[in-house]
């Protein structure tokens, strides 16, 4: 192999702290460590594990070395490990705690700089982690880097309509009681946004899109603890470190069920997943075609003549119903 791929010396200044991110990750070890084994599994990583299984089975070939970059407890490794077309997987997060619960080969790595040897992998997968990062060009420059040439990219973020109903109702019962709003929810990434950084990092073919995830719960309360649980708490730099009061988080609670709950009293959360699908160049590849080859007329491409309907690709809604 090559050498090491090196991280840039600066750094942009930073949304997430780090170090509270690890403390959240390392409790919900240990939340799921006490869990019943009825207890709700950690449903969005399973959705995109489901997912990603069924992208990679209509791949045509084999991946010899795979990475499964910020895995969790391993449930997205132990699921692609099942497939005919990955013959190895490397568990690779910065959670100790996490990381132990993965099937070995396991690696610690810093998700802000993600280095490894040049060219070493032919398949690197994410699942959830990478919207926590604060550098996020920089990383995807370094899974470039470590993807050997015609490698694949497969990736998963939350995307920036999640928990948008979280979002307002906190929004305005701070603005009422406290006289103004502190950051509760991370921004999040757009599909847009995805596109465009995969192209920065120099990869080929990028595809993006989006799944929306409906999920009620019986109460606010509800959500947030399977937040808790997931490791998906407040971890923003900017956050405030002062206790919420009671007042504000009961008029939350409030604001949440008067504006965002269905007729059987349950209340609605929205998680947004973007998935993201890149290549490494390779000259083999299929490659756009020169301008002025075109031999059909965009006229004509608008405006078909056939009399059959045409169907129109769209973003799934799609709802969950937990025993919460």
């Amino acid at each position: 192999m090559s050498a090491t791929n090196r991280c840039p010396m600066s750094a942009p200044i930073p949304v997430f702290d780090r170090s509270t991110l690890q403390r959240n990750r390392a409790r919900a070890t240990r939340i799921a460590a006490a869990s019943a084994p009825s207890a709700p599994p950690d449903f969005l990583l399973q959705r995109v594990a489901e997912d990603f299984s069924d992208r990679l089975s209509v791949i045509k070939r084999t991946f010899v070395s795979a990475l499964d970059l910020g895995c969790h407890h391993g449930l997205l490794g132990r699921t692609l490990k099942q497939l005919n077309a990955v013959a190895s997987m490397t568990a690779a997060d910065e959670c100790p705690a996490m990381l132990a619960l993965a099937d070995a080969p396991r690696l610690g790595v810093d998700l802000e700089c993600p280095t490894f040897p040049l060219a070493s992998f032919d398949l690197v997968v994410s699942g959830l982690s990478l919207q926590f990062v604060n550098d996020l060009p920089g990383a995807l420059a370094q899974i470039h880097a470590a993807l050997r040439p015609d490698g694949l990219l497969l990736a998963a973020l939350v995307g920036g309509r999640s928990l948008i109903e979280l979002r307002d109702a906190f929004l305005v019962a701070e603005i009422e009681l406290a006289g103004g709003a502190s950051p509760r929810v991370a921004p999040a990434i757009d599909v847009r946004e995805v596109g465009t950084l995969l192209q920065r990092a120099h990869f080929a073919l990028p595809v993006v899109d989006s799944d929306v995830v409906t999920v009620t719960y019986a109460h606010p309360l509800a959500l947030m603890h399977e937040l808790r649980a997931m490791g998906a708490t407040n971890c923003l730099t900017e956050r405030s470190r002062r206790f919420l009061p009671r007042a504000v988080l009961r008029r939350a609670f409030e604001v949440y069920q008067q504006r965002h709950s269905n007729p059987d009293g349950r209340i609605r959360a929205t998680f947004e997943i973007i998935t993201a699908t890149a290549w490494s160049p390779h000259a083999n590849q299929q490659q756009p075609l020169r301008p002025g080859s075109a031999t059909t007329r965009l006229a004509d491409a608008l405006n078909p003549t056939r009399s059959e309907p045409r169907e129109w690709g769209r973003i799934g809604r799609h709802t969950r119903t937990p025993n919460i």
